[in-house]
């Protein structure tokens, strides 16, 4: 057993995905952090927010910044979040008297939100991917072997006769339809977080808006209120990935009744036993099954992170830490993993 298997040095072989677990590693979440307080700046500073020399000596200062994060852990343990110890580090890189212009106007919630915001559109992207890969892969499958005849099976019964399109159809559509989505969600999703103390950006008085759509537009987000304790965007997406899995799963676990009947279906590369030298189990396709439930559980946490306390939480900010980064590998792992499944098809039907 282990805490995360999502990174584990041997389970994460299966069950995880190196390009999307590396978007929440610590060095990707303090370098979008710093993107940031930088973009933050540089907006405040051309809209005459905070003055150009204080902020020239700020991002000189962010350009040579390396953190102590032995110090930005006790500052978690102390704080709850890892951004008063990191603006404490670079207000002493920067020094009086430009120091007191960092962080400008913004809050931790501000910081950490935007650079989750920053990895999830890394992490949408190879998602993208992926999906699109099966999409294709599966669309391969159906021009091969698509004439063929197969047994519908209704409640675990034979029923009629069906092609194999007519099945690999029930695999396919539902992918294409979540690429419509993921589309649709991108722009509710992919936005900043900027609001200050508590989501009314009240150090910048009238400039408010125009420094928040310039800081929108250095960071290649889009420019929206801040949603502090409005967490529905999140939510969305966690709702999207554990459709994603959920279908990829019913792929899966097509694939290990087919691989159970015997005749309908040829893998290639099957996993061995070690008590049973002649098997070849389909572990891919076990492992669909498995994620695909792993995500459903997890989505209830999500919707239960929903739930902020007026204008912050700290308890459902964390339980998105917990919940939202392991649904995310899990989704992209099953995407890699379906890939490879129907790359191993040999045959289907008869």
């Amino acid at each position: 057993m282990t805490v995360s298997p999502f990174d584990h040095p041997l389970l994460s072989g299966l069950l995880g995905d190196e390009e999307a677990a590396k978007h929440f590693s610590v060095e990707a979440d303090i370098g979008a952090m710093l993107d940031f307080e930088r973009a933050v700046t540089e907006a405040e500073a051309e809209h005459g927010a905070i003055p150009s020399n204080a902020a020239a000596a700020i991002v000189k200062a962010l350009a040579a910044f390396r953190p102590d994060t032995a110090k930005l852990r006790a500052g978690v343990t102390m704080d709850g979040v890892v951004v008063p110890e990191l603006v404490r580090q670079v207000k002493a890189a920067v020094g009086a008297p430009h120091d007191a212009y960092v962080h400008f106007g913004a809050t931790s919630q501000d910081v950490i939100d935007t650079s989750l915001v920053l990895r999830l559109r890394q992490v949408v992207d190879h998602i993208g991917l992926l999906l699109g890969e099966n999409v294709v892969r599966l669309a391969g499958l159906e021009l091969e072997f698509g004439n063929r005849e197969l047994m519908a099976m209704t409640r675990m019964q034979p029923a009629i006769p069906i092609t194999v399109r007519d099945r690999i159809v029930s695999w396919r559509a539902p992918l294409e339809r979540h690429q419509e989505r993921l589309k649709e969600l991108s722009g509710r999703l992919l936005v900043l977080q900027f609001g200050g103390a508590a989501g009314t950006l009240e150090k910048l008085g009238d400039k408010a808006a125009t420094v928040r759509a310039a800081l929108a537009a250095k960071l290649g987000l889009g420019d929206a209120p801040q949603w502090h304790s409005q967490r529905d965007a999140l939510a969305e997406l966690a709702g999207w990935l554990s459709l994603v899995t959920g279908s990829l799963g019913k792929f899966g676990q097509d694939v290990a009744l087919m691989a159970q009947a015997g005749s309908d279906i040829r893998l290639s590369g099957g996993g061995g036993s070690s008590a049973m030298p002649h098997k070849q189990n389909p572990v891919k396709a076990e492992a669909l099954v498995a994620l695909a439930r792993f995500n459903a559980v997890q989505l209830s946490g999500m919707h239960n992170a929903l739930v902020h306390e007026q204008e912050r939480s700290g308890a459902a900010w964390t339980l998105e830490w917990l919940l939202l980064p392991q649904m995310v590998v899990a989704t992209a792992a099953a995407l890699r993993l379906a890939a490879e499944l129907a790359a191993q098809i040999e045959s289907l039907g008869r």
